[in-house]
């Protein structure tokens, strides 16, 4: 009884959403990328109000610069509180969308709209609370934590577009077709975390780096609000998003000056042209052009810095292709263990 009636309840769910009208997602994509632009230009703006908080001196890779030197209670407070209220607000509202079993359309959903205004709101919030109280999520949780977020989304993402584009120059990888269906039906739980985790493990502070990052996070939650609309599926869009890695990694390197960022630069653009290029629908000898000045550029750079070190190209390319094995792995060992486990209790009842 109780699944049929969430069955009606989903039915309706989807009859109001196909009547209602609704604007193009089209357009939703432009104007927030438009916003995402403005909005970066005013956390330039107004970083001037930041230069005299005080910092603790840098301590390497695996300390963050940008806290405060003591913990505060209210900076603490409102830094997981905003973010714990942003962190369940999206997923409650991509909850409700696979609930009613949304179909994708050409125009935005209510919770779209929902959505984009929830993201809106805490991203007002976040600059407010930075102003306030300076302290992200950084005083309590390791910067690496916030890196391996996204790279397990980035993971993710080459995953479930294996059987599109395939992962090695269009060739499909054997990953499992349960676990990349599970991973295709949960990764929006998984991307918003990542997304919304990292927007709140940083102040909104005005460097190169910061304000990339905060570009390419703001750009991400509104891919995340785009669910189940034609644009969430744009291969262009999509392609752009995870190309930005490769300008943000790259720029944030170079800005660092630890003179690693050709290991950056060359890992990034390997993983774009090995697999993300091949979801494009491009002729073969145009990827084979960019593969080539991929090369070309590869050996220029380290015939300058010394040869033997061009190994340094393969490490993120490597890094990134064996956990997306490992983890398909894993969540087809998972999805057989719940089977199994699921198996023997009725045949025990």
């Amino acid at each position: 009884m109780t699944t049929t009636m969430n069955r009606v309840r989903a039915a309706r769910g989807a009859k109001v959403e196909q009547q209602r009208p609704v604007p193009k997602a089209a357009w939703a994509l432009w104007a927030g990328i438009i916003f995402s632009l403005l909005f970066t230009g005013l956390i330039w703006g107004l970083s001037g109000r930041l230069a005299q908080i005080p910092h603790l001196p840098d301590r390497g890779a695996a300390w963050y610069y940008w806290q405060l030197p003591q913990r505060t209670f209210w900076g603490e407070v409102t830094a997981w509180g905003f973010y714990l209220a942003h962190q369940v607000a999206i997923w409650g509202l991509i909850y409700q969308a696979q609930r009613y079993k949304l179909a994708y359309t050409t125009g935005l959903h209510r919770l779209n709209l929902a959505a984009l205004g929830v993201n809106a709101l805490f991203v007002l919030l976040h600059l407010l609370q930075t102003h306030l109280w300076y302290d992200g999520l950084a005083q309590n949780v390791s910067i690496f934590s916030s890196q391996w977020s996204v790279i397990l989304m980035l993971v993710v993402i080459l995953m479930m577009e294996n059987p599109r584009r395939g992962l090695f120059f269009g060739q499909k990888a054997p990953l499992g077709k349960r676990a990349v269906d599970f991973v295709r039906k949960y990764h929006g739980y998984l991307f918003s975390w990542a997304i919304i985790y990292t927007f709140w493990y940083h102040p909104m502070e005005a460097t190169s780096g910061h304000l990339i990052g905060f570009f390419y996070t703001l750009l991400l939650m509104l891919q995340g609000s785009l669910f189940f609309t034609r644009s969430h599926l744009n291969k262009w869009w999509t392609f752009s998003l995870e190309a930005l890695v490769l300008a943000h990694g790259t720029l944030v390197a170079l800005m660092n000056a630890n003179n690693l960022w050709p290991m950056f630069g060359f890992g990034f653009a390997g993983i774009l042209v090995v697999t993300q290029l091949h979801g494009l629908g491009l002729p073969r000898w145009l990827r084979g052009l960019v593969l080539a000045l991929y090369a070309s550029a590869a050996l220029w750079i380290y015939s300058l810095r010394g040869l033997g070190q061009i190994h340094q190209i393969t490490w993120i390319p490597l890094t990134e292709y064996a956990v997306v094995f490992m983890l398909a792995g894993l969540i087809s060992l998972g999805i057989w263990l719940a089977q199994h486990w699921s198996t023997k209790r009725r045949t025990t009842e």
